[in-house]
């Protein structure tokens, strides 16, 4: 026990955007069948997804009938582990994070299969003084590809959404500054809060390169989501003055709310280098990390070999990670949904996440999880370490660990 009697003194959540580990028993409803993230990219590396340290807390033995191609089942894992289902209708970053921090989004968010509506984007032209393009679902590496050159030749703004309740919004760095494309995005904000539309997340989309055969996008990404409508796991935790440390879009997602110190990302590694900067503060509470190149990189553009070689990558990190934890640190791993890099369109897929703790000092390890019926779990096994009072949709597993 730490001297302030928790069982854990600092909580590491790190989020593997989108690292699905396989079909929720609903994915029907999203025409999502058969999608299994991690499943398929470790079929594509036929036995060379080498990930040894999520092997040894666990990972194959979340699904020991069909375990991941190349990482085996463990006779004797050091970590527990087990699956979470969502509840929310979503399944987009927003829906994934509010839901485990307590926060379930119950009611469906405005899509715009069809593109938006006239007058919002007559609202978007009149603020920016740009005329928008494209407004219709479209990939956004393919849609700077298609529509780059005539951003920048006519200076509009090209407005784009996907299957998932968000407004996108994408200009070269060049024609637009930042700071004015963060304006635009944070007025459309204002259009989109409801009651009419309400859009989980409206994303500002900056791109560099001189043609469309070199256009890219960058970390300049800002995402400005609806904010919570609810009180959150990271705000009970903040008001009982406990640490909350936002690394990656956390910030972004929770809208800052309940969070003490954040940091941006710039890349994965760059994610990992944060981590690694705040185990080594001395601090008591939640780091609550995103790192999100699975999805954006990978994930959406179908590229499974990616996928495999950036879990790879993070998988080496995350020995580092565990070699410098502490006793009374706890490190859970998790996703916000799957986006199966092997399956059809470009959309996120609606899939279980795989759900691994491990600490140096568990009582439990080689523990099953099981099936959590809602992501809301791991967020109640936070507040229970810090003795805060469970009262929303979560049941923590505090006791099994």
């Amino acid at each position: 026990m730490t001297s302030n009697s928790y069982k854990f003194k600092r909580v590491f959540v790190v989020v593997l955007d989108s690292v699905g580990i396989g079909a929720a028993s609903d994915a029907f409803k999203y025409g999502d069948e058969g999608a299994d993230t991690l499943g398929h990219v470790g079929e594509f590396f036929d036995g060379n997804l080498k990930l040894p340290n999520l092997a040894r807390i666990g990972l194959s033995n979340i699904r020991p009938n069909a375990p991941i191609t190349g990482v085996p089942v463990q006779d004797a894992p050091i970590g527990c582990f087990g699956k979470m289902e969502e509840k929310s209708v979503g399944k987009d970053s927003m829906d994934g994070h509010w839901e485990m921090m307590g926060l379930p989004v119950l009611q469906e968010l405005s899509t715009f299969p069809n593109g938006f509506p006239e007058d919002i984007i007559q609202k978007i032209e009149k603020f920016s003084g740009r005329k928008v393009i494209v407004n219709r679902p479209y990939s956004g590496t393919q849609v700077i590809h298609d529509y780059g050159e005539e951003e920048i030749r006519d200076n509009s703004l090209i407005v784009y959404t996907s299957g998932d309740s968000v407004m996108q919004i994408a200009a070269h760095e060049d024609n637009l500054p930042i700071e004015e494309l963060y304006e635009i995005c944070s007025y459309a904000r204002t259009l989109l809060n409801g009651p009419e539309y309400t859009v989980g997340r409206v994303i500002a989309r900056p791109f560099v390169g001189p043609d469309k055969d070199h256009f890219t996008r960058t970390s300049n990404r800002h995402d400005f989501s609806l904010a919570p409508t609810g009180l959150t796991d990271l705000v009970k935790l903040h008001n009982q003055g406990l640490s909350v440390i936002a690394i990656g879009k956390i910030n972004d997602i929770f809208s800052g709310q309940g969070i003490d110190e954040s940091y941006h990302n710039e890349s994965n590694n760059d994610g990992m280098d944060h981590i690694d900067e705040v185990l080594q503060k001395d601090f008591t509470g939640l780091c609550f990390a995103n790192l999100v190149d699975f999805d954006v990189l990978y994930g959406h553009r179908r590229n499974p070999a990616g996928f495999g070689q950036l879990l790879i990558d993070f998988d080496r990190r995350l020995g580092n990670f565990m070699s410098e934890m502490h006793d009374d640190d706890l490190m859970m791993i998790t996703a916000d949904h799957g986006n199966d890099p092997t399956y059809k369109g470009t959309d996120h897929t609606r899939e279980n996440v795989p759900l691994l703790a491990y600490s140096p000092d568990l009582n439990h390890p080689g523990y099953n999880l099981g099936v959590r019926t809602t992501f809301s779990d791991l967020g109640a096994t936070v507040l229970d370490n810090f003795d805060i009072d469970v009262e929303g949709v979560g049941t923590s597993f505090m006791d099994q660990l």
